[in-house]
């Protein structure tokens, strides 16, 4: 599961994602042009538990799905995707029916990703609700330092690729009414790439327990009219190990 928060358009380099700036100016930006990612970097390098050699298969992978997730998030159309094979790349999630690359990009990786069939009492996020720039509204407020992602094994080279990924960030703002809480809130999954000759991906399947994450964003307690939203970003601003308009 791919989706690092997030950027405003800036020509920059970035050492985590190839093709950000590979015909830029012929691509159709979401955001009118390239984005920067300096602050969840900034939060990956603090954070990461290994840092993998240039070069490795490890590293590949993981700069291989910081590009593609860079590419769902701000770029519109499909044909000027570097990191896939349009004609055949499927999605899978914790076993659900296949979403072609149209699909995955008009729902947005967070809907895509959290998409699920359970009641409606019984979801913790309900994506059919949800538009693709409400998605990354969402979890841009409840992480303002971004979503950092990172791969902490992998298991088989290519063309069948298995890996273990973390992705994590701190609740330093509001979620779906429920205060902040300042705390690490992180998941971990396994993950499949089936990859061409290129290394252009064919097929995603992701296996994660969604509960991992909602847990800690739920932790928050419900705001009431005087905890709101304004009040508790300002305690992204104020502190980082928890908000006193919480307590």
């Amino acid at each position: 599961m791919a989706t690092e928060e997030d950027a405003v358009p800036k020509v920059v380099g970035d050492r985590y994602r190839s093709f950000l700036h590979d015909e830029a100016d012929k691509t159709e930006w979401r955001h009118g042009g390239p984005p920067t990612y300096d602050d969840v970097n900034k939060l990956f390098e603090e954070g990461r538990i290994k840092e993998w050699p240039k070069g490795s298969l490890e590293e590949i992978v993981q700069n291989s799905i910081k590009t593609w997730e860079m590419e769902l998030s701000h770029k519109t159309r499909l044909k000027d995707f570097k990191t896939i094979n349009p004609e055949k790349f499927k999605l899978f999630v914790n076993g659900r029916e296949g979403l072609s690359g149209e699909e995955t990009l008009g729902l947005g990786s967070y809907n895509a990703l959290l998409k699920n069939s359970l009641p409606k009492e019984f979801q913790y996020y309900k994506a059919d609700e949800e538009t693709f720039e409400s998605s990354h509204d969402v979890f841009r407020s409840a992480f303002p330092r971004g979503f950092a992602w990172e791969v902490l094994s992998v298991y088989s080279g290519p063309p069948e690729i298995a890996f273990k990924f973390r992705h994590w960030g701190f609740f330093e703002g509001p979620f779906k009414g429920h205060a902040p809480t300042g705390e690490m809130v992180q998941f971990i999954g396994l993950a499949t790439l089936k990859v061409d000759e290129s290394l252009r991906v064919e097929e995603v399947e992701v296996y994660y327990d969604p509960a991992e994450l909602f847990g800690g964003l739920l932790k928050g307690p419900p705001m009431t009219e005087s905890h709101n939203e304004d009040d508790a970003n300002k305690c992204s601003s104020t502190m980082r190990g928890g908000c006193p308009l919480s307590k």
